[in-house]
């Protein structure tokens, strides 16, 4: 089993930013890919962003260019840095951990931006 925490949901103002944290414990022996995920309300949830443990990155098109995910190997820790925050980026956000062919979710972050 893995247990993931999610930290750093907070209300913003459009155009701020903020930084998300997701610790993993348990058996986090060969966990690969770590990732970021969003549900609003009313919507289906999404990806939001993805990394590998050799680093590879992949985002959704609404984020490109103003989020970026980055992955602490050595503290289990994978983080979401959203810069530029618009109101559509409103949702609870999880996080998620793949290992031998089963995911992991953390309890959700709610990020909350107002216009």
């Amino acid at each position: 089993q893995v247990q993931l925490v999610e930290s750093g949901g907070d209300l913003v103002q459009a155009g701020g930013s903020l930084r998300l944290s997701c610790a993993a414990s348990g058996s986090i022996f060969r966990i690969n890919a770590m990732g970021w995920y969003r549900q609003a309300p009313g919507k289906q949830r999404e990806l939001v962003a993805h990394i590998t443990t050799g680093g590879s990155t992949n985002y959704a098109d609404s984020v490109k260019g103003r989020f970026t995910i980055s992955r602490d190997n050595a503290k289990n820790t994978v983080y979401l840095q959203m810069n530029s925050l618009k109101p559509e980026d409103t949702a609870v956000y999880y996080c998620l951990a793949s290992r031998l062919g089963h995911d992991y979710w953390g309890q959700g972050t709610q990020v909350t931006v107002s216009s």
